[in-house]
């Protein structure tokens, strides 16, 4: 297996966005194939992973991905020269059940691999105490090795010299220290960084982010910590094609769409033809089925209302083929949108679900759901395993209930998605299949 690393922090907001992007453009400026991965079930990061090291980045998903999906999906970077994967909240964060493999941990992620971890460390407000708390990481699983830190947020090189020292006390190699930057932050919107496609300048923005680490950090030495446990190759396969030819949504309101699936539609010989309901374009006719991702629709609600081309080519379709909308996508299924001003947008109409954002309240969280009837191809009594991220308030559900969904808990959730017709929609989106 190629070598990997887990870059990894003990918690949200330590800036381990900013150092994996520049640690992939820069491997890559230095003449390496980078394989990108992402820990948990983020579909933004893998965006900003592709643009930076230009190789598609793959989700890795303990609580909702089967054991031989993880594994087919973890040896996507043998062709590669280097794995570099970017953890998800804090390093051990996870739920308190195990899902289809796990808790859902980024630890948990890099011992499957064998990647060691690089934690980015926060040094803001302390210095030697940093050592101790990355002592604390590397310690709490003895199963898992952390290789090193980054120290990031450093305020001067006097604080970057009394943060080293706790290091040298506790023995763990420090391969680089980030001076404080304002500079260098991508913007950021209610489900996490805005999306890939919106920045404008973001080859620049990666560029820059790229200088930054080669200038501060040890690159050979990070490259050199690099290690990957041997494994016979996986024989899972990717999730199948719900469809032989699939019209697909793809522009700024629809574009949460996890990249295995996409690999395993294509793996399984479908064509996948894309739209863009923005542009008011219809879904192209001869398509076996009509899938609307996830996204920002609420950003774009008068535009979706407008557009009368898409709109009445979804209803063409619907009279004889099925549509699958997953949250965002679900949501311009349904009769209308409620914008954050409280203004009532109509929407396709297929649905009568109408969703709100004018009280927002977060939805976070995996789901297990089990079809109460046939979708996309998936027979009554399948068990999904997905993950839902949306900040909308249902007031209006009235179409039959698509899946009985409980938590990571196993505790029973409303949002159990809907049916009418060949229309069906879901707030979760679909991660993997368990049986």
């Amino acid at each position: 297996m190629t070598p990997g690393l887990m870059i990894a922090a003990p918690a949200s907001g330590t800036g381990k966005t900013t150092v994996m992007l520049g640690l992939l453009r820069a491997f890559r400026d230095a003449g390496l194939a980078v394989q990108p991965f992402k820990s948990g079930p983020d579909y933004i990061d893998p965006a900003f992973h592709r643009a930076a090291c230009g190789r598609a980045s793959f989700n890795l998903d303990g609580w909702a991905m089967p054991a031989a999906l993880l594994d087919t999906l973890g040896q996507r970077g043998r062709d590669a020269d280097l794995v570099l994967a970017e953890g998800s909240m804090g390093l051990f964060d996870g739920v308190a059940k195990p899902g289809a493999t796990g808790m859902g941990s980024s630890a948990e992620t890099a011992k499957r691999m064998g990647w060691p971890v690089i934690l980015v460390i926060d040094v803001s407000g302390q210095a030697q105490s940093a050592a101790a708390t990355a002592l604390g990481f590397a310690r709490y699983d003895p199963e898992l090795r952390v290789a090193g830190v980054i120290l990031n947020r450093v305020a001067s090189p006097r604080h970057e010299r009394l943060a080293k020292l706790g290091f040298e006390e506790i023995g763990l190699p420090v391969f680089g220290a980030l001076p404080r930057r304002g500079d260098l932050v991508i913007p950021e919107r209610h489900l996490g960084l805005v999306q890939a496609v919106e920045h404008p300048e973001l080859d620049r923005l990666i560029g820059d982010y790229a200088a930054f680490l080669a200038a501060h950090v040890d690159l050979a030495a990070i490259r050199a910590a690099a290690y990957a446990k041997p494994f016979a190759v996986a024989s899972g396969t990717l999730p199948p094609p719900p469809a032989q030819r699939i019209a697909l949504a793809q522009d700024a309101a629809f574009s949460f769409v996890y990249p295995h699936m996409l690999e395993g539609w294509r793996a399984g010989g479908a064509e996948i033809l894309l739209f863009s309901p923005l542009a008011d374009e219809a879904p192209d006719a001869s398509a076996d089925l009509v899938w609307l991702p996830g996204g920002y629709p609420e950003l774009h609600a008068g535009r979706l209302a407008a557009a009368e081309t898409f709109r009445k080519g979804l209803a063409a379709h619907a009279a004889t083929k099925p549509i699958h909308g997953e949250c965002g996508g679900y949501m311009a299924l349904g009769e209308a949108l409620v914008d954050a001003g409280g203004v009532s947008h109509r929407m396709a109409g297929l649905l009568g679900l109408v969703t709100s954002y004018a009280k927002r309240k977060m939805h976070l969280g995996y789901r297990r759901a089990t079809l109460l009837g046939e979708v996309t191809g998936m027979p009554e009594g399948a068990v999904l395993g997905g993950h839902e991220f949306h900040y909308s308030t249902v007031l209006e559900q009235p179409d039959a209930a698509l899946a009985h969904v409980v938590d990571a808990q196993g505790e029973a959730v409303p949002e159990t998605g809907s049916r009418r017709g060949q229309v069906t929609g879901t707030f979760f989106h679909l991660v993997a299949r368990w049986w």
